[in-house]
């Protein structure tokens, strides 16, 4: 006969001492004699300890595996160890356990394969008391959270608020502004929250330039960066909606109308005339060009004509379930990916009739063809 698997009950044990945990979790701890926490440095813990809830600290593994996601399994797998061995465990975890905590998730996978059942009691996520500090309401602001370990220039989105978790280290916090400085401009005031809920609790404002360097981190520190601008993401799918709404009942009547045949024209129209504005610009452009020049103004109305004809022609292939806006836009991100094996792979590339010619091979081996004008309409 198989034994039953083991069975873990997390429990969130907020953002700072004990006093910011939910009864339900302190009640869950209470409740389960074996107990672990994945670590020690949490502060409540040693209150906890005080009041006759001991646990076993995890934090061995930290000094023990070679990088977070060893750390992690290992974890796991003494959890897993400790449920076969006493039936029901507690596995206490800082905050919220379903916000930044890698090691619930392989938890859930465990469970997903039966080799263990889990039941997670929420806690106060950290979030909770940086959304108080900032008075940011994130559902309002569409503010997001993100863990600062694995944050990416693609993640960054100028229009909306974010929250970046576990900035606790100094070659962290350096890695977190540079990537920032990307996005942002190197006088945008950003918001450090440290030890939040405790005594020495600490939050102030500082432009991002200087983060790295007026900034101690520690393993209870966060950054807010507030909204600054326009966001492509956010404006492109606004673009879209109205597309997809003008062709809805009730929408217009000439949109409705439209064929990918009978827009053709206007495709041609709008491409002409982007080359048009461009042929206004210096034939050094963008060098030596202001921001405001009339020029970029012309450029910048005649490529968004033409970017509703490329979204217009998603939108009627959506209706038609063959593919839509996303399908585009991941199949040209990565064609680029492919055609540029110089900067995504381990091809030499030292100058630009090198690059030229690579693409020109890659795309010759895609379609399948010898020649370069191959696929292009007679008519062109």
């Amino acid at each position: 006969m198989t034994e039953p698997p083991g069975h873990v009950v997390v429990v969130g044990l907020g953002p700072a001492g004990a006093a910011y945990m939910l009864p339900a979790a302190r009640g869950a701890l209470e409740r389960c004699p074996v107990r672990f926490v994945r670590t020690a440095r949490h502060p409540a813990v040693a209150e906890l300890e005080a009041a006759g809830l001991s646990m076993t600290s995890l934090d061995e593994h930290y000094e023990q595996a070679d990088d977070l996601d060893a750390c992690y399994e290992s974890i796991v797998a003494t959890l897993l160890t400790g449920a076969r061995e006493h039936g029901t465990i507690a596995y206490a975890v800082p905050g919220n356990p379903a916000v930044a905590e890698r090691t619930v998730e392989l938890l859930h996978d465990a469970a997903a394969t039966g080799r263990m059942t889990v039941e997670v009691v929420p806690g106060l996520s950290f979030a909770d008391l940086a959304w108080t500090r900032v008075a940011v309401d994130p559902m309002a602001s569409g503010a997001r959270v993100l863990d600062a370990r694995t944050l990416t220039l693609d993640l960054l989105d100028p229009a909306t608020p974010l929250l970046l978790a576990q900035c606790d280290t100094p070659l962290l916090l350096s890695d977190v502004k540079l990537a920032l400085l990307e996005a942002y401009p190197a006088d945008t005031v950003v918001t450090v929250l440290q030890r939040l809920g405790l005594p020495d609790e600490r939050v102030v404002e500082v432009a991002l330039a200087d983060l790295d360097r007026e900034v101690v981190p520690d393993h209870l520190t966060a950054v807010y960066v507030p909204a600054t601008g326009l966001s492509a993401p956010r404006e492109l799918a606004r673009l879209l909606a109205l597309a997809e709404r003008l062709r809805r009942p009730g929408g217009c009547p000439w949109d409705a109308e439209q064929t990918h045949r009978s827009l053709t024209r206007y495709l041609l129209e709008e491409s002409y005339e982007v080359v048009e504005a461009i042929e206004q610009l210096p034939p050094d452009a963008p060098e030596g060009m202001d921001a405001d020049d009339p020029a970029y103004r012309a450029l910048v109305d005649e490529l968004g004509d033409l970017l509703y004809q490329v979204i217009f022609h998603a939108v009627l292939a959506e209706e038609a379930a063959a593919f839509g806006m996303a399908e585009v836009a991941r199949g040209i991100h990565d064609k680029l990916v492919r055609r540029h094996p110089h900067v995504f792979g381990d091809v030499d590339a030292r100058d630009a009739q090198t690059v030229i010619a690579n693409w020109e091979q890659i795309k010759k081996d895609e379609k399948g063809s010898e020649s370069i004008v191959d696929g292009i309409t007679p008519g062109l």
